[in-house]
């Protein structure tokens, strides 16, 4: 776990996501991941929601004024080096979300677009998904859906690395300056996730690790990339951090409850195994 040795030297990540009463995604997986990687985490939570391992049974959004309000605390007094979305929940949060980081110049914005879950939840109302296509890509750094989401969002199926790879130059013409197509739902090999910055496609290939405690794995996943943005790595680097990182959290996953238990997102970085394939490129 990194710190700084000088307390002006801390860097600030803010997550903007849903609540989960289950402690394996959402919020809390997102604040695990900024402390484990050594930033000060920070949040705006935009929805509560009722869940276990099992899958979700009820959600409660925040008023949107009330988000907004979360984000402009948190900037002009703290600040923030980087910043993720998760579950937006509804139109109106997406567009005070977007509103928010036009309006308070929030950096290295990292956008999951969360309305599929591992579990099949839909997290998101239809006519939100216009909203975060419209209003929040074009301001992405990077945008990273799994496969159940890149299909909905360009409505065909994304079953292999040939039709991510097709997604991600479609997404990125939604305004992203990269796209992260996540393959953890392919059958079978390597765990591959298919990255497209405008010019190249890159394959990024790690080992597959057979476990069911996969729950908040996206999360942390988009939670390391703004962890590592904070920080100052480049995107393409923080991208290929974070995967390792992922990686280790599944690798150490917690065996809780009777479903899909959580990533471990407060894994201990220190111990092995856990480096990331390398990446072919391509046009």
């Amino acid at each position: 776990m990194g710190s700084p040795t000088n307390l002006k030297d801390v860097r600030t990540a803010l997550s903007i996501a849903g609540s989960d009463s289950g402690g394996g995604a959402g919020i809390q997986a997102d604040l695990k991941t900024f402390l484990a990687l050594g930033v000060h985490g920070m949040s705006a939570i935009t929805a509560l929601t009722a869940q276990n391992t099992r899958g979700v049974s009820a959600i409660h959004p925040v008023p949107p004024e009330f988000v907004r309000e979360q984000i402009k605390q948190v900037v002009e007094d703290i600040g923030v080096d980087a910043a993720k979305t998760g579950m937006l929940s509804d139109a109106e949060i997406v567009t005070a979300v977007a509103g928010a980081v036009i309006e308070f110049s929030i950096p290295n914005l990292v956008v999951d677009p969360v309305f599929i879950s591992t579990n099949r939840d839909v997290l998101l109302a239809q006519d939100a998904v216009g909203a975060l296509v419209n209003k929040l890509f074009p301001l992405a750094a990077v945008v990273t859906p799994n496969l159940y989401e890149a299909s909905a969002l360009l409505d065909r199926e994304v079953e292999t690395t040939a039709d991510m790879a097709d997604a991600a130059k479609a997404l990125h013409e939604m305004g992203p300056k990269f796209v992260m197509v996540k393959g953890g739902h392919l059958e079978g090999g390597d765990a591959i996730d298919v990255v497209y910055d405008g010019v190249s496609v890159i394959e990024l290939t790690g080992p597959r690790i057979d476990s069911h405690n996969t729950h908040g794995t996206g999360c942390t996943l988009s939670a390391a990339i703004a962890a590592y943005l904070a920080k100052g790595d480049p995107l393409l680097d923080a991208i290929g951090r974070a995967k390792s990182f992922v990686t280790g959290a599944i690798r150490y996953g917690l065996d809780i409850g009777e479903g899909h238990g959580p990533a471990n997102a407060g894994w201990d970085s220190t111990l092995p195994g856990e480096v990331s394939g390398g990446g072919r490129g391509s046009s």
